[in-house]
């Protein structure tokens, strides 16, 4: 058997770029959620992979943007804490963004002022939506900018070139011991994951502003003698004018997102299970610390 080899990669990059469908996508299973929505991951999440003799842990980071509020600035500094803290980084641009892009700009700028030595890779991501000519102007602009050890151009919602950026970071991992258990995809707590899932369908279902202005938690989890589990979570949300958007007209909206939930709660666990929503108005959730500790991010960044 060969050498064991284990490392962490940093996935950055600009809002909506495709980095938690990229990672569901090398890791093999859903371990980030993912919505159109830009910032809809706000914690560090760990998903876990194998090639062969490697293990390697992939580190979802926030989008990098200009942060306005105490949760953005939160949010990009556990990005840079990520990428700090990875023995590999991956770049990762939407290929089929609208030229120039101030926000893969300023990631640009950052990465040169940290003048790291760590292996950094492009990869270009949605390609199946642009023209070659424009895929290789901007592949050419970009490695003009930045010495990167490798570019791959991919689709990751269609899997198509994933396994390659896979192959070439199992190859280039540290030698070492594996830091989780073979069949381990993620360290995030169930719980917490459980959580996402429903803050992800509360994306997906609601078309106003009003996911960026809630948070979903956990509050039990009820496993019963029939090997199903009851599962109760509340919705914060940061007005009272949201809760009718939230529960919808005779309770149809949050009945949809409790339904889609639990379906792929059950999918994920393997167990019947029984999501309960309740939605409760807590105007300041964004400033209160322990929210921030929920999710891993520092809350005076």
């Amino acid at each position: 058997m060969n050498a064991q080899h284990c490392g962490f990669v940093a996935v950055i990059g600009a809002p909506n770029a495709g980095k938690s469908t990229l990672i569901n996508a090398l890791v093999g299973t859903k371990v980030s959620i993912v919505s159109p929505k830009v910032q809809t991951t706000r914690t560090i999440v760990r998903g876990i992979a194998l090639h062969e003799s490697s293990q390697i842990v992939f580190i979802d980071t926030p989008g990098i943007f200009k942060p306005k509020r105490r949760l953005d600035r939160a949010m990009v500094a556990a990005a840079w804490n990520g990428e700090a803290e990875a023995d590999l980084s991956i770049f990762i641009v939407d290929a089929a963004r609208r030229q120039p892009d101030e926000e893969n700009e300023a990631i640009i700028a950052q990465l040169k002022e940290r003048e790291s030595k760590k292996p950094l890779i492009l990869v270009l991501n949605k390609t199946d939506k642009v023209d070659p000519p424009k895929l290789l102007d901007l592949t050419a602009r970009l490695n003009a900018e930045l010495d990167f050890a490798a570019t791959f151009m991919i689709s990751a919602l269609k899997e198509d070139g994933t396994n390659d950026v896979l192959k070439w970071l199992a190859a280039r991992v540290p030698a070492g011991p594996w830091h989780f258990a073979e069949d381990q995809v993620s360290d995030m707590p169930m719980r917490l994951l459980a959580a996402e899932i429903t803050r992800e369908k509360l994306f997906h279902n609601l078309h106003q502003e009003v996911p960026y202005g809630l948070t979903v938690e956990t509050e039990s989890w009820e496993p019963f003698d029939d090997g199903s589990v009851k599962i109760e979570q509340v919705i914060y949300i940061a007005r009272e004018a949201h809760k009718p958007i939230i529960i919808g007209r005779g309770g149809q909206a949050i009945k949809r997102v409790g339904e889609a939930s639990r379906l792929e709660l059950e999918d994920i666990l393997g167990q019947r299970v029984h999501v309960k929503l309740f939605v409760k108005v807590r105007e300041n959730w964004t400033d209160d610390p322990e929210r921030y500790r929920l999710w891993g991010l520092d809350p005076s960044a």
